[in-house]
């Protein structure tokens, strides 16, 4: 991007011809972060020591520190993403755990993010996850049994990383992102179609607050892809398709109530505590919300039926569910 551009002597790039267009991003609101990492990153650190020394570097190249070598210039990104795909997650924490203290006294900003895979424990980032604050996580649906494709009947598995992000993560704040492929060729799996990826996440937006929004890898895909990016930003912004979502929950009337007895085919959805589930594989006895993970949650669920001029919502207390 740079042009081979190197400081003297080193091979940093020296991207300061970049610093006028970072900081009109900044101006009009957008956050601009050093993602580390990678597919094909092979670099780790050997001790909690050698991260913390290296995080001093970033606060000095990037961030709010100084250096005769800042890769762009007087531009001050807004913080650091995590995207370790390789390793042993060795001092990962460390490192987040000194940068924040470097942020900590600063009067801008800064903000942490990680862009685990899907599949849930993270091998190369959990530890940091769980001991460290992010203020998001940009999780990868993609290239993974747990993507996108496997909506709503597969292993799509947002329910698991919400759960971590209200139980598990020392921010109990932290968002939790839908990371899609914005081309079929940005991934070898996960990638579907634009109307599609606004309707999952629609659903997974009104079914769990750590919803954040929509990561796509990658900017320059989703430009040449008919510009799926505004498409998805502008459907996310919308009620939910049919509607928008009623008190309570989402309307599912003729739905019936979940039977220990009755056999379950995927795709198959039922009312259960309140809450519409559908099913993800064949099936009986298996509790939504167990263990064996047979039921994906869509969230709170009403059923309306008229009643003289109006309607009312009728709860079962029993079968706890409306």
């Amino acid at each position: 991007t740079c042009g081979g551009n190197y400081f003297p002597g080193t091979s940093l790039s020296n991207c300061q011809s970049l610093a006028p267009d970072i900081r009109t991003c900044q101006e009009r609101g957008k956050i601009v972060t050093l993602s580390l990492g990678g597919a094909f990153g092979s670099t780790t650190f050997i001790d909690d020591a050698q991260a913390e020394q290296f995080a001093d570097t970033v606060w000095d190249l990037f961030l709010g520190g100084s250096s005769a070598t800042r890769p762009f210039g007087d531009a001050v990104l807004d913080g650091v993403d995590l995207d370790i795909e390789t390793g042993s997650g060795i001092g990962l924490a460390a490192f987040v755990t000194r940068l924040r203290s470097h942020t900590a006294e600063a009067a801008k900003m800064y903000y942490f993010t990680a862009a685990p895979q899907c599949v849930y424990p993270d091998a190369h980032l959990q530890s940091a996850l769980d001991t460290v604050a992010f203020d998001a996580i940009y999780v990868q649906f993609y290239n993974n049994f747990c993507g996108l494709n496997n909506y709503p009947i597969g292993d799509f598995n947002f329910d698991t990383w919400d759960t971590w992000a209200k139980t598990v993560s020392p921010n109990r704040d932290v968002k939790v992102y839908i990371g899609a492929p914005a081309d079929a060729t940005a991934a070898g799996s996960g990638y579907v179609d634009v109307n599609t990826l606004i309707d999952i996440a629609l659903a997974t937006r009104d079914a769990y607050s750590s919803f954040g929004g929509v990561m796509l890898w990658d900017a320059s895909q989703a430009v040449a892809n008919d510009r799926y990016d505004l498409a998805v930003k502008e459907g996310i912004r919308q009620p939910a398709r049919g509607g928008r979502t009623p008190p309570g929950g989402i309307q599912c009337a003729g739905v019936p109530s979940w039977r220990s007895n009755v056999t379950y085919r995927s795709g198959d959805k039922v009312i259960y505590r309140g809450h519409l589930w559908i099913a993800r594989r064949r099936s009986q006895a298996s509790v939504p919300g167990g263990i064996i993970r047979s039921w994906l949650d869509l969230g709170p669920c009403v059923r309306t039926a008229p009643h003289g001029h109006g309607s009312q919502h009728h709860y079962d207390v029993q079968e706890g569910m409306y």
